[in-house]
């Protein structure tokens, strides 16, 4: 798949989460397989990037390229100036966010919110594809509710005013992430578009992601609350739709993949504020695994960066984690960072 002059290996990518895919997971994942991980949503407003939590997401230093930077915001002006900088600092894609459901993201009229003001869209467009000469993509969701599906025309006219790919999740913000995504949405806006389409939601293995590309006509998936934990599947998924076989590490290597993205989340965010943000990634790993609960529940209140790296190693020899819950589909090889 091509998005202006830039190729990617393989059509499954790994979604922007805030919070989530910070520079350490995005690094990974692109490690592990990936075909392309996009950067945590930042906000227009350039005046609030002096602020820890925007310097941490706009940090793509030693980051394998491409570069595809999300932002969000209301202001077509702000939204230019932006994507400027951005691509100044070196993103090779800026990408413009009309899906994020979150309550605090609405109140600025911002992310999904966008949805319900075509003409404002429009103006964003303008700007944003207007003020750089890197390729300008857009994440979206179907609409706003169920009586307004927009989605497909914003899509169309995201391609008329010169966007070069469309991501789209398949609920409406409404529905936040209940229910089932709405394929039949998504191949909709497949057909009304020539520019690449990726097709996001609900995706959690191979069987899926063929599904949903062969239903929707999607020329690639992106993958986001499925990777949580488990930052192998992207690479799975994208190997085995090329015909590969390919499964997780035993789980030994697996505890020393996750050993070192702790540690590389720790030294991105400094010792206070890096064992906070490791734990959810711990948390959700420790899930994957049928007795899983009780190491998450010895590592939880860890608060120095030393032990909590310690501990989660002491689990191999401790043989503290069985397998049990990684339910995707696995084939019979091996592949290991």
């Amino acid at each position: 798949m091509r998005i202006g002059d830039l190729t990617f290996d393989n059509p499954v990518w790994l979604a922007p989460m805030a919070g989530v895919t910070d520079r350490p997971v995005r690094i990974l994942c692109k490690q592990l397989g990936a075909g392309m991980a996009i950067s945590e949503m930042v906000h227009a407003d350039i005046a609030l990037w002096e602020s820890k939590k925007s310097a941490h997401r706009l940090d793509h230093d030693n980051e394998p390229g491409p570069i595809s930077v999300q932002i969000a915001g209301y202001d077509p002006h702000m939204l230019a100036e932006a994507a400027r900088e951005n691509v100044e600092r070196g993103a090779d894609i800026i990408d413009i966010n009309l899906g994020c459901p979150a309550k605090k993201v609405l109140k600025k009229a911002a992310g999904s919110a966008l949805m319900r003001d075509e003409p404002l869209v429009a103006d964003i467009f303008r700007a944003v594809v207007g003020a750089v000469d890197v390729p300008v993509t857009v994440k979206m969701r179907t609409g706003w509710d169920h009586a307004s599906r927009n989605g497909p025309n914003i899509a169309q006219m995201a391609e008329s005013l010169g966007l070069q790919a469309v991501t789209m999740h398949g609920r409406t913000r409404c529905d936040m992430y209940r229910g089932d995504a709405e394929y039949d949405t998504l191949k909709r806006t497949r057909e009304r578009l020539t520019i690449p389409l990726i097709a996001n939601g609900d995706i959690t293995s191979t069987d899926k992601a063929r599904e949903v590309l062969q239903q929707t006509g999607a020329d690639a998936i992106m993958i986001g609350r499925g990777t949580q934990g488990d930052p192998w599947l992207p690479g799975i998924i994208a190997a085995e739709l090329a015909g590969e076989t390919r499964m997780r590490p035993d789980t030994e290597t697996q505890i020393r993949v996750m050993a070192q993205l702790v540690s590389d989340i720790q030294t991105f965010y400094g010792e206070f504020t890096g064992v906070r943000m490791a734990r959810k990634h711990l948390q959700w790993f420790l899930k994957r695994f049928a007795n899983g609960a009780k190491a998450w529940s010895e590592l939880r209140e860890i608060t120095d960066a030393e032990t909590q790296t310690r501990r989660l190693l002491e689990l191999i020899d401790g043989g503290g984690l069985r397998d049990g819950t990684q339910g995707t589909d696995q084939a019979a090889a091996r592949s290991v960072l």
